[in-house]
């Protein structure tokens, strides 16, 4: 399941909808995975963990395919800290030098979702390495918004959060990040 969950990822067509989903996609992504979520948030699937291509399924199942399945929901975010878990641990054990690197950003990106400012950190220095580029310019994006506010504005409405003034203010800008 763990590369079938990684073949489907990074093929064409799904690859076109990482940052540019439609309701359409989520929909199929929902009847497809959603057990598969179940299960990884309930620990089901943490044998996945003993390699590079186990731990990016699970991080991809538990950080990219909730903010997608549960969309504008707080259950999007209900299995961010678990992904985190899944990330460190596949850093400590090596295993993203044994990723391609357009695979080692989607392992690494749990970090930046972040709203801890350390794992924001992290996140920066992760991303600063050849072929992850573009990542670092969105790692220091995040970084800035979390550093600014200590978690992230458009989140607020979601998750049942009160806004500072200065969050709204920020969020009804043109340099607002919505998600």
């Amino acid at each position: 399941m763990a590369q079938e969950i990684i073949e489907f990822w990074f093929s064409p067509e799904v690859s076109e909808r990482w940052f540019n989903s439609t309701q359409e996609f989520d929909r199929q992504l929902t009847e497809r995975f959603e057990s598969v979520w179940e299960q990884a948030s309930q620990g089901d699937l943490d044998d996945w963990m003993s390699s590079a291509e186990g731990c990016l399924a699970l991080v991809i199942v538990l950080d990219q395919f909730p903010l997608n399945m549960f969309r504008g929901e707080a259950k999007s975010f209900s299995t961010e800290a678990r992904s985190i878990e899944v990330a460190r641990h596949a850093i400590d054990q090596g295993f993203d030098a044994q990723l391609p690197i357009e695979q080692v950003s989607f392992l690494y990106m749990p970090f930046m979702h972040s709203e801890d400012l350390e794992d924001q950190d992290l996140c920066v220095r992760l991303f600063d390495k050849p072929g992850l580029e573009n990542n670092l310019r969105f790692a220091h994006h995040h970084r800035g918004i979390v550093e600014q506010f200590g978690r992230f504005p458009h989140r607020n409405e979601i998750l049942g959060r009160e806004s500072t003034e200065a969050e709204v203010a920020y969020l009804n800008s043109k340099e607002a990040f919505t998600g």
